[in-house]
């Protein structure tokens, strides 16, 4: 059947500017990774690509390398882009990378100019698109001049290949060079995707404070830390759940005592806040100024609209906010 997208999409999803630039996104952005590759069933793929749009997030997060097998997601979505979003590419952002494994030989990874083109042009063929919105440099090269890897973001942006450049993985003092170095290219750093959690803070130690002082946005992603911070694991380890089928994301061993300990007390006090732990959770990055949005995953349509609804309360009262840190800070 034809998509229709809803009328009301934008009614209720808020958008935030990112940094100091122009481009608004969504606070809740939609990562396409593993329920989006050759593997998974293409019409759940599909059927949550629509939902999010329906609820208002435009901004969609990819890499050359998503699936499995890699590729996959950005050949997917671009069939998705074609057959049902045709009219609408100008209401989204679409982002890709570059930087981690890729293809075979010295040219399949990390951060030189040849590398960094040659993703992005397979990208662009696999997604059906002249240009991506947002292109990031995956993970900092300890090997290439970092002026040489943030000479190709210019360049890919000069050439039009995409309109913003974006890094992910830098740390506090790589993200500084990396931002003066594109500054004075005249092609400032939009973006700087980032895990954070409550479980993950260390963004806290420095890092934040630089996108701030930079004005480079931020969007967090595994904001659930890996579906930890969800109701999923309270009562144990699902058999169907990522952590019981030992992938490489999410052990069992992650899902310490003390961790669960965490867990409940924050799910305890969501409850109070009529919130879920996966919504208190998102909401909790968003009521920093300088965390521009937060990409979610999703396996199904439900847990997307469970996530958006985060919105709805995003304030938190002081007693609230001293609650959770003494139980992030526990150490039992």
């Amino acid at each position: 059947m034809t998509y229709i997208p809803a009328k009301e999409r934008y009614d209720t999803m808020r958008y935030n500017y990112c940094g100091k630039s122009g481009l608004k996104l969504p606070a809740v952005s939609l990562g396409l990774w593993h329920n989006f590759g050759g593997v998974t069933l293409y019409e759940n793929s599909r059927s949550m690509i629509r939902k999010a749009f329906d609820l208002g997030i435009t901004h969609f997060d990819i890499a050359n390398n998503y699936g499995p097998p890699p590729g996959s997601a950005e050949e997917n979505f671009g069939r998705i882009l074609k057959s049902d979003f045709h009219g609408y590419r100008d209401e989204m952002i679409i982002s890709t990378k570059a930087g981690y494994y890729m293809w075979p030989g010295p040219y399949g990874e990390w951060g030189s100019k040849k590398s960094i083109i040659a993703s992005l042009d397979q990208s662009l063929k696999r997604l059906g698109l002249d240009y991506v919105d947002i292109f990031y440099h995956h993970r900092p090269d300890p090997n290439t001049p970092l002026e040489e890897t943030m000479g190709a973001l210019d360049l890919i942006v000069r050439q039009g290949k995409a309109l913003y450049a974006g890094i992910s993985n830098y740390d506090p003092e790589q993200t500084l060079k990396a931002s003066r170095i594109l500054k004075d290219l005249k092609t400032p750093c939009l973006i700087h995707q980032v895990r954070y959690s409550m479980l993950d803070r260390k963004p806290e130690r420095g890092l934040l404070d630089v996108l701030g002082q930079e004005g480079i946005g931020c969007i967090a992603f595994s904001p659930l830390a890996k579906g930890i911070l969800t109701d999923r694991y309270i009562n144990g380890i699902p058999s169907d759940s990522r952590a019981a089928k030992g992938g490489p994301f999410l052990k069992p061993e992650d899902i310490t005592p003390q961790v669960m300990n965490k867990v409940i007390k924050l799910h305890a006090l969501a409850e109070k806040r009529g919130q879920s732990l996966a919504q208190m959770a998102l909401s909790w990055l968003l009521k920093d100024k300088r965390v521009t949005s937060v990409l979610i995953g999703a396996s199904k349509p439900e847990q997307i609209e469970d996530c958006v609804c985060s919105l709805k309360n995003l304030d938190f009262s002081k007693e609230e906010l001293n609650d959770i840190e003494s139980i992030l800070s526990d150490t039992k």
